[in-house]
């Protein structure tokens, strides 16, 4: 008697929520950063990290730029930049970032870049020009520099630093025991005292966390604690979204409630500012952070 071979069902993929949906990118403001950003050949981590509020943020006439190339050295489990080897770094970038905010007449700009560890100076001396080069241009404009981890080289984060940007933010991205899942060349040790010497150096300080990972309250609210003894003033909270198959799934889909909780709690243990919501990303509504 012939037998039909056994097919073993496959889970259903976990639908997203409605407060997930996003707009699409439509109207004049954001055709013309596209077009700035075409035009200057420059990067956006709006772009190369799928970021749902690339739409809204574009259509108001603002982005967040990525320099020192779009490959990075790191392999994190959540993030959708590629990872590779990256070609050498122009050093014409400072120069083109400038003139692009200038252009766009961005009143608070903000500035991103991948890990470059296989460069001495984790890529510090760029850093430092593309700053001094918006200052120069666009001296009025305020800047958040999204920095990346320096391996403890703290002679370059000092220089990443001190270039006269406004606020200094470095991700921590998830809670403790879950670092070497999400992000295994990182240390959460590190990336605190990466934060505590911003602090230190006298600059406005910020991270921010996603959840959705698999992550408890508890967690969360000890990484809270472990920010603000740290002197962490600023703190985003936003869903985790699985940008491809390859990385790590969504555990879960955390309710809007939850994080208005996050943010009374955050409030309350003593930050400065929590921005916390499903979309929210580290550089959203950063003009508020000041």
């Amino acid at each position: 008697m012939f037998e039909l071979p056994i097919v073993e069902k496959k889970e259903p993929r976990r639908r997203k929520p409605d407060w997930l949906r996003v707009k699409l990118p439509i109207g004049e403001k954001y055709k013309k950063v596209r077009s700035l950003v075409d035009q200057y050949k420059l990067h956006t981590i709006c772009q190369s990290g799928n970021c749902p509020n690339m739409g809204e943020c574009w259509g108001a006439g603002t982005a967040t730029f990525m320099i020192l190339g779009n490959t990075c050295t790191r392999s994190c489990s959540f993030c959708a930049v590629k990872t590779g080897r990256p070609p050498e770094y122009d050093e014409d970038e400072p120069r083109r970032v400038a003139e692009a905010i200038k252009l766009m007449q961005v009143k608070h700009a903000v500035i991103t870049s991948v890990n470059r560890d296989e460069l001495k100076d984790r890529g510090a001396e760029i850093w430092y020009q593309t700053i001094r080069a918006v200052k120069e241009l666009s001296p009025e404009t305020t800047i958040e520099t999204l920095i990346p981890d320096t391996r403890a080289n703290w002679e370059a984060l000092e220089r990443m630093i001190s270039g006269g940007q406004e606020v200094v933010s470095h991700n921590m991205e998830t809670v403790e025991r879950l670092y070497r899942k999400v992000r295994p060349q990182a240390k959460y040790a590190r990336s605190l005292e990466q934060i505590q010497r911003i602090k230190n150096f006298g600059k406005r300080t910020k991270t921010g966390i996603m959840v959705g990972l698999g992550e408890t309250d508890e967690e969360v609210f000890k990484t809270m604690d472990d920010l603000i003894v740290h002197g962490c003033d600023v703190l985003t909270i936003g869903q985790y979204l699985q940008p491809t198959k390859m990385h790590l799934e969504v555990a879960s889909y955390v309710h809007p409630d939850k994080f208005a909780e996050y943010k009374e709690v955050g409030l309350n243990k003593g930050f400065d500012f929590v921005e916390s919501g499903p979309l929210v990303r580290s550089s959203y509504h950063a003009e508020r952070h000041l």
